[in-house]
């Protein structure tokens, strides 16, 4: 079971590989990306697009174009990708995904799945893209399934 949506888990690597690459103040164009997250290039042009519109993500059109981060994303949790794609229902929702269910009128998991959920929320908020970059460029992590 996956925690984000597909769109979600491309952006989060998306925005990754584009820090990764673009470290040295170059730019990686689409095909590349798309390449090097195993995503499919029409789909990531279009969550790219949509990063880009919310200021998480920047790009340069032309022949030496492309994307990039700069330094003020590179200061944003993690939590800033997932809430441009997936919005916080992550963050709000019941686990059994119960309309009805509260604070007032909780469901049986509900204070099992509040923790969890702030669990979550804050490791999404204590990590920055530019710290998990840190990692990747020292090569921990792999962003290719």
């Amino acid at each position: 079971m996956a925690l984000f949506s597909k769109t979600c888990e491309y952006a989060i690597r998306a925005v990754f590989f584009v820090a990764h690459k673009t470290a040295n103040g170059q730019r990686v164009g689409i095909k590349e990306i798309a390449e090097g997250i195993d995503s499919p290039e029409h789909f990531l042009a279009k969550i790219l697009q949509d990063l880009s519109r919310k200021g998480l993500i920047s790009s340069i059109k032309g022949p030496n174009g492309g994307f990039y981060l700069d330094a003020d994303a590179l200061k944003q949790p993690l939590i800033e990708i997932v809430e441009a794609i997936d919005g916080d229902k992550l963050f709000r929702g019941c686990g059994l995904g119960l309309k009805q269910c509260s604070e007032i009128n909780p469901c049986p998991l509900h204070n099992q799945f509040k923790d969890i959920r702030n669990s979550i929320n804050d490791m999404l908020n204590d990590i920055t893209i530019g710290e998990f970059n840190e990692e990747l460029m020292s090569g921990l992590l792999s962003l290719k399934k």
